[in-house]
């Protein structure tokens, strides 16, 4: 950013404010003359106008119209002041200047109007009659306490304008000698200031430099200034005498943090903080400048790696640990700490190098999780399948009846565990999809999507009594692949009508929210506590695990809800309220990122 010098930043304000100041004055000294000149022409109108009125209302009781206009210009030369006579309905009968038959009628100007209210005008405008801005002041001209007409006086303005002009010049050019001369003096006083301070910034770039022998030459007179350049000449003395230490310290530290390029953080043996690359400020969350110099206790907080380092610094061996860090989510450190030696073997502290292996462990974890999760479901199916053929080996029953019975119980874990496999299946083939891939989307009709979905489900449970209602605009569309998105709205209503527990229909909406499209699956059923809301998109995830499985869930619709969404690039959220029943959401974009231009185009 660019900055301005000290000498504009005093010179610049006091020119400002001394122009402001003169334009001020000048304008308000115009303005006062203005009012002053105009309120004494007006004063002057008025009292000539009050001369003539009563010969002017013997006229107009006469009716004598002739000998009026004779008299106003006789009256009118002689006061050098324009005359006009105009009756009640606005008619011109006489004027000093005119002839009054040329003339339009006047009942509409201001000052006529006021005075045919019983009040004096006043006007200023300019008359295109004379060519000129004019004063006009209107009297009623009365007789017996009835209105016989309105005298109106009127008065250039021109020589006054005139005037006022010359004033406001000569006041301009003295305003403007007036700046001059201040601007010379504020400049001067600016001067005085930043050249001395100008000085002493440059020596202290010298000092910058390393140039600490040279001195500032010249010492100010002004006792600030002058304490200022004496301290700076005491600072580079001081200087000059702790150089060599900080060039030590630095290059201690350099030599640290330039052989490592993992994340790094070295201590001196009083637990305080010595160096650290960016890296470890990354990781950790801190500022280089203000983590450096401070304690470890007071930078970092967290009591697992402050244990390594103190053993660490007890002890001098290697030590190794994993520790947690719960920053932006939970972190885990794979951390290795061993003792810091200088090149002499002296004991300069530890160093402690950081790797993060969050993802790592996330993702064992997920693995272990899958592997025991898929291994329970499977062997639900599978134990119960062996079981009864066990039975109807070594025990078979007497009765077709019972054997029926069996071997519908078999056949309807074998259904179980074809649906496990197939859903498996699905959420394989959506995980290992080409992001760039467009799915084979198509422009389609959400409503038809809605509609084939819901007869899908009921069909698979024509007893179901429990009724689906679909809110939808007929007009909207989206760009998708409608097998996936009919199998997405499925899984959803299919779980609403299992864990409804009421005869309230399931409610199926759509609607446009910009450039998303919101599908939405409500039910009324026993809701979803808060805790369980994070995690009901995880394969296998069960509320109520003896629920879902009487039920005939596999534990992985709403995963596979979720990752069609993703494949979509929208996504998937659950609202719910304990006892109000469950809203699940599909967020899909009208036109999804990556789609072809022919999907793009509306139908």
């Amino acid at each position: 950013m660019h900055r301005k010098s000290l000498l504009w930043h005093i010179f610049l304000p006091f020119l400002a404010v001394i122009v402001l100041s003169l334009v001020l004055i000048t304008g308000y000294t115009s303005r006062s003359l203005r009012d002053f000149f105009y309120d004494q022409t007006a004063h002057d109108l008025d009292d000539r106008g009050q001369l003539v009125v009563p010969g002017i209302a013997g006229f107009l009781e006469r009716g004598e119209m002739d000998a009026l206009q004779s008299y106003c210009r006789e009256r009118g030369l002689a006061a050098n002041t324009r005359l006009t006579v105009v009756l009640p309905d606005g008619k011109v009968v006489a004027d000093s200047r005119e002839d009054p038959a040329r003339m339009d009628n006047h009942g509409n100007r201001p000052e006529i109007l006021a005075a045919l209210g019983g009040e004096t005008g006043r006007a200023v405008r300019y008359s295109a009659t004379l060519g000129h801005q004019r004063m006009y002041m209107a009297l009623p001209v009365q007789a017996d306490g009835d209105l016989l007409g309105v005298l109106r006086t009127s008065h250039s303005l021109a020589s006054i304008d005139r005037a006022l002009t010359v004033v406001q010049q000569r006041i301009a050019l003295g305003g403007i000698l007036l700046a001059f001369g201040a601007a010379l003096l504020s400049y001067g006083l600016a001067r005085r200031i930043s050249v001395p301070l100008r000085e002493m910034k440059e020596g202290a770039r010298r000092f910058a430099r390393g140039e600490f022998g040279m001195r500032l030459s010249t010492v100010p007179d002004s006792e600030e200034i002058g304490a200022l350049a004496e301290a700076l000449n005491a600072m580079a003395a001081q200087l000059h005498d702790r150089i060599r230490t900080i060039e030590n310290q630095r290059n201690e530290q350099e030599a640290v943090l330039a052989s490592m390029v993992e994340s790094v953080l070295a201590i001196d043996p009083d637990e305080t903080i010595i160096g650290l690359n960016q890296a470890s400020c990354d990781l950790l969350g801190l500022d280089r400048a203000h983590a450096t110099g401070r304690s470890i206790q007071e930078v970092v907080r967290n009591p697992d790696l402050i244990h390594l380092a103190k053993s660490t610094l007890a002890g001098g061996e290697p030590v190794e640990g994993e520790i947690v860090l719960r920053r932006d989510g939970e972190r885990h450190l794979q951390v290795h700490a061993t003792g810091l030696q200088g090149p002499d073997g002296q004991r300069l502290g530890a160093l402690l190098v950081l790797n993060d292996v969050t993802r790592m462990r996330r993702l064992e974890t997920l693995r272990r999780d899958f592997v025991a999760n898929v291994s329970h479901e499977l062997r639900t199916p599978i134990t119960s399948i062996k079981g009864f053929v066990e039975t109807l080996r070594e025990s078979p029953p007497a009765s077709p009846e019972d054997a029926e019975r069996f071997l519908a119980i078999i056949n309807r874990q074998a259904d179980r565990l074809q649906h496990i496999i197939d859903d498996l299946l699905s959420l394989s083939r959506l995980e290992q999809g080409d992001p760039e891939d467009d799915l084979g989307r198509e422009n389609v009709q959400v409503a038809e999507i809605l509609i084939d979905a819901v007869n899908v489900c009921t069909a698979r449970d024509a007893e179901d009594s429990l009724g689906v209602r679909i809110a939808c605009p007929p007009d909207l569309h989206l760009t998708a692949n409608p097998a996936l998105i009919e199998q997405a709205v499925v899984n959803l209503v299919d779980n609403a009508r299992k864990h409804s527990g009421t005869l309230e229909p399931v409610q199926v909406a759509a609607s446009r929210e910009g450039e998303r499209v919101l599908i939405s699956v409500r039910d009324a059923g026993r809701g979803i506590a808060p805790e369980h809301l994070p995690r009901v998109f995880e394969r296998f995830y069960r509320v109520d695990r003896a629920r879902s499985r009487k039920l005939g869930g596999t534990g992985l619709g709403l995963a596979i809800v979720k990752h069609i969404a993703q494949a979509h690039g929208g996504e998937a959220s659950v609202t719910s309220t304990v006892g109000q029943g469950a809203t699940f959401t599909i967020f899909l974009p009208v036109v999804p990122p990556g789609a072809s231009a022919d999907h793009d185009r509306a139908p």
